[in-house]
């Protein structure tokens, strides 16, 4: 049985733990598709000590908006939902499903929860990002899935060592 809890902090390292292996298959793919420099300053100590460190800020800065996916006893995924009421839009900031209990429901249980928690607040819309890299490709497919419509976007770098 799924259901769907606020964030405690004694549930902090367990969150952080499922997290990192969430995106274990997903990193080795983001940085085979992208320049070298980058993922390097993005991820200068490792995509892992990043994420650890990324997502430890958002559990601490705002657990009101993070909930929790349980099934039976077992931590299965969390999301983070952040309001933004000057654009009338809801956003899926974080969304991480533990790789054992992946394409079982439990990441549509928790948009879906994400979805509710924004109408409840008045949001008109909901917001999600994901990369467009092999890596991300089960994140855009998953969004697709529940009506989520891509809007075109191009984010460009440069790398400044080169001039």
């Amino acid at each position: 049985m799924l259901r769907i809890t606020p964030f405690v902090e004694s549930q902090r390292e367990d969150v952080l733990a499922l997290s990192l292996r969430a995106w274990e298959p997903v990193f080795p793919l983001v940085k085979q598709a992208v320049s070298h420099f980058v993922y390097d300053a993005f991820y200068p100590e490792g995509w892992r000590e990043r994420q650890h460190n990324d997502l430890a800020a958002v559990l601490d800065k705002e657990p009101e908006n993070v909930n929790l996916a349980f099934v039976g006893a077992d931590l299965a995924g969390w999301v983070c939902t952040r309001l933004h009421p000057e654009d009338s839009m809801g956003e899926v900031y974080v969304l991480a499903v533990d790789p054992q209990f992946q394409r079982q429901g439990v990441g549509r249980a928790l948009l879906r929860h994400s979805f509710e928690r924004s109408k409840a607040a008045g949001m008109r819309m909901v917001m999600v990002e994901t990369g467009d890299d092999p890596g991300h490709a089960a994140a855009r497919q998953a969004y697709e899935a529940v009506g989520f419509e891509r809007w075109p976007v191009a984010r460009y770098f440069k790398d400044l060592s080169t001039e």
